[in-house]
């Protein structure tokens, strides 16, 4: 569905803080409520015979079954759609889901992505495995220079893929430059923006991305209760009359000779992962969901904020203390990232973080970094990120397990890297709790 402004890409121009709170929401019309309406129903009545023929023929716009639309998620798909700097959006019942949406609607068996390898565990386990096993390959590449990517594309490929802010080094990708290759070769560029949290820290569709995927489940719900994701079109990318895309401007099967790019223009990849994709594959959001990350929202930019100060005051002390090994975090002059983030993330590098320590005696980098994170007592140890809590995790044994020792290391999760996703905490109590914990340990 999509609110009229969503439809028609024209989102008022107001604050990003002003966004997460009003975007794709005004009181009820009928009982006046402030806040956004939870509507469990599964299917909606046809006013008539006639209703069900316009429906079907797209003739009108109207909910009919919540596997494809439901009221409460085309307010979370219209805020993000805005917040993101898009034309529309697709609410999923997790990040995996909207990566999985988002690919299969422009992909089939023969056809191939060109990926970093620069990727979250999960998603390299997606392009690594479980794409392959649809027919559906990735040509790897490693480092963040356009023209490797370039030099990746053939004629199966159907996309580049790739994240704003790399998982768990913190590298940010160059997506000016690999925008302008992909659109040299006439396909999108797909960015998970998960880290970029929702368009407070980077906007990738500003910077010439065309999709955006992410994971609602982080900070934009921000207390770790609820799994979510979206995806997100920026509308300018140009599907119609494309080569690459024939299922766009071809008779669209099970549809009766509709043509995506002439009925939906702009918007034809945003109906193809509707109709099709989402709508087959069943992965939907819940409207208490849905409800649940709009709450979380609405106190992003707060959030987010804290998260960013503190990480970047653990980063510093980590870096000053004898004992660690090497401290990653974009908003440090050492890390090989400085430059880019500040010229693209205008208000910080996030909440994340990731360090070693050094070894003791005999004793190897990865175990003193099990030990440690074992020491810990105001942490919590757990793979995800994003919480209110500081999350301290050993990713080569949990987050990017699926990898073989020889991809670990080309995704830069090496064995002694210790990720931590800072919570709102005092930070003064964070850093107590890495005191006593390093001290413990080394």
């Amino acid at each position: 569905m999509g609110s009229l402004a969503a439809q028609n890409g024209v989102a008022p121009e107001r604050a990003f803080e002003t966004s997460t709170i009003h975007a794709g929401q005004r009181p009820d019309p009928t009982n006046r409520s402030v806040a956004v309406g939870i509507f469990p129903s599964t299917a909606y009545v046809y006013e008539s015979a006639q209703h069900v023929e316009d429906i079907a023929s797209h003739k009108v716009k109207a909910y009919h079954y919540s596997r494809i639309a439901n009221p409460t998620n085309t307010v979370f798909e219209d805020r993000m759609t805005e917040l993101e700097g898009g034309i529309g959006a697709i609410a999923t019942a997790s990040g995996q889901a909207a990566t999985l949406v988002a690919l299969l609607a422009i992909a089939k068996a023969g056809d191939s992505f060109v990926v970093s390898t620069k990727l979250y565990g999960g998603s390299a386990h997606q392009f690594n495995v479980f794409l392959p096993r649809l027919g559906i390959t990735a040509r790897l590449v490693e480092g963040n220079d356009p023209a490797a990517f370039e030099a990746a594309i053939d004629e199966t490929t159907k996309g580049i893929f790739v994240e704003s802010i790399t998982n768990p080094l913190l590298e940010v990708m160059d997506i000016p430059g690999l925008a302008e290759v992909a659109h040299r070769s006439g396909i999108p560029l797909i960015v998970d923006n998960t880290f970029g949290c929702g368009g407070y820290l980077i906007r990738p569709l500003d910077l010439g991305a065309d999709i955006i995927v992410e994971s609602a489940t982080k900070w934009l719900g921000g207390h770790g209760v609820t799994l979510g994701g979206v995806v997100v079109s920026g509308g300018n990318f140009e599907w119609a009359g494309n080569p690459r895309f024939p299922e766009l401007n071809e008779p669209f099967a099970g549809y009766h000779g509709l043509i995506l790019t002439k009925q939906f223009g702009r918007h034809a990849f945003l109906a193809k992962m509707r109709m099709e994709t989402q709508r087959e594959m069943g992965a939907t959001l819940s409207a208490h969901s849905s409800f649940q990350l709009l709450q979380g929202l609405e106190t992003l930019p707060l959030r987010v904020d804290r998260h960013t100060s503190n990480s970047l005051a653990l980063a510093r002390w980590l870096e000053a203390h004898p004992k660690v090994l090497w401290v990653s975090h974009p908003s440090l002059e050492s890390h090989p990232s400085y430059d880019l983030a500040k010229k693209t993330l205008k208000r910080g590098s996030g909440g994340m973080l990731a360090f070693a320590l050094k070894p003791v005696g005999d004793k190897p980098s990865d175990i003193v970094a099990q030990e440690f994170i074992d020491a810990t007592t105001l942490c919590h140890h757990c793979p995800n990120i994003g919480d209110v809590r500081t999350l301290v995790v050993h990713p080569s044994r949990t987050t990017h397990r699926q990898l073989t020792k020889e991809q670990l290391l080309i995704n830069g999760c090496v064995p002694e890297l210790i990720r931590v996703s800072v919570g709102l905490e005092n930070i003064d109590d964070i850093i107590a709790d890495f005191k006593q914990a390093i001290e413990k340990v080394i």
